[in-house]
């Protein structure tokens, strides 16, 4: 196990991290000793047949923003006292005895696991990332192994560049969302059939286009297409304000169930998604303006009530174009001092990609291409 932040305070009603002169005997410790083993416990210590052996990684030596917890310490949040368990180098015994004052210690042995997320490992190996997504929220294996192999291309593809958007993409099984026939290929490069003519996007699609929106916890996000209802559980882990509107009523029933079933099943991120039937040309001015708007079926054009209800300095992200060949638009909607609005348009993908999405279909039939001002 690599050690990537070792030691802080958990004073029940929150963290905080040792002093810097403890930080500084640490430090010297270190530089003597490479491995050292610490043993934890409620009561002081472990048999020493679960004393762990902790490779402290030098280089990431308690940074400052990083915000640990203490379900990284064994799985509990709890108070811990710790002592070195090694024999033939008491004098290692004796320095951190020198730190009683500073107790009790947090004994943090996340295995490379990211302090800065305290809910998805973004930095593990993928062995320990399946290991901890088992152990922590219950997900299949087979598909862990599969989101986190995903997750690393989407990374290398720069389709996701931020935190956040990784934790969202690593969070959120996929798999769920997919037909049993294609539960296998959830995590595939590609678009999947979800019945009623059209598809849930690949996962490179999704996380470029949420990346663009850059969402803020605070924002309040509309989703136009539910689909599957996987878009909407991606933007369910960056804010709380997640509402999606859906024209296929039997494929509105069907997602709203598999919402249910994450939420009985401990997912209630979930049960911030607010979903509706009807047609989403005309937005959901009841809860309008948004922050971000998100479009997952093609038009010819921005529908105005659309823009109307994006808010001043809002985003909205939507593929533009001829059916079969879009160009992913992010349109930022600025309105200055003197109330004037200005709308500008950026190519996502800056020209090398076109995309290719279900067109936006109208409730009594037919499309909106062709329908609206351009």
């Amino acid at each position: 196990m690599r050690l990537r932040t070792m030691i802080c305070h958990d004073h029940q009603h929150g963290t905080r991290f040792v002093d810097y002169n403890t930080r500084l005997l640490l430090l010297f410790l270190m530089e003597i000793y490479d491995q050292t083993q610490i043993a934890c416990s409620k009561n002081g210590c472990l048999p020493s047949t679960n004393v762990l052996p902790l490779n402290f990684a030098f280089d990431s030596l308690f940074p400052e923003e990083h915000h640990v917890r203490g379900e990284y310490c064994g799985g509990q949040k709890i108070n811990y006292r710790a002592r070195v368990m090694r024999k033939q180098n008491p004098l290692i015994l004796v320095a951190f005895l020198l730190l009683a004052p500073c107790s009790p210690l947090t004994v943090c042995f996340a295995q490379d696991i990211d302090a800065t997320s305290d809910s998805v490992p973004i930095r593990a190996s993928q062995a320990e990332f399946v290991d901890f997504m088992d152990g922590k929220y219950g997900h299949d294996r087979k598909m862990l192994v599969l989101r986190h192999q995903r997750f690393r291309t989407l990374v290398d593809n720069k389709d996701i560049t931020r935190d956040k958007e990784k934790k969202a993409f690593l969070l959120t099984a996929r798999e769920e969302f997919a037909l049993d026939r294609n539960r296998n290929r959830a995590y595939d490069h590609a678009f999947l059939d979800i019945g009623y003519g059209v598809t849930i996007s690949g996962p490179h699609l999704v996380m470029r286009m949420t990346s663009a929106l850059d969402v803020q916890p605070s924002d309040k996000v509309l989703e136009i297409g539910t689909g599957s209802g996987y878009q909407s559980a991606v933007l369910a882990h960056l804010t709380n304000n997640v509402y999606s509107v859906e024209i296929i009523e039997p494929l509105h029933k069907r997602t709203k169930e598999v919402y249910q079933k994450l939420i009985n099943n401990g997912g209630t991120e979930y049960s911030n998604v607010k979903l509706k039937s009807g047609d989403g040309y005309y937005g959901w001015e009841e809860f309008a303006p948004f922050n971000k708007i998100i479009v997952t079926c093609a038009v010819d054009h921005i529908p105005p009530p659309l823009l109307q209800q994006l808010a001043p300095n809002g985003i909205m992200v939507i593929p533009v174009g001829p059916p079969g060949k879009q160009t992913l638009l992010k349109v930022k909607k600025e309105v200055d001092e003197a109330g004037k609005t200005t709308i500008s348009r950026q190519d996502v993908y800056n020209g090398r990609l076109s995309v290719s999405f279900v067109p936006f279909t109208k409730a009594k039939g037919g499309t909106w291409s062709g329908k609206g001002p351009h």
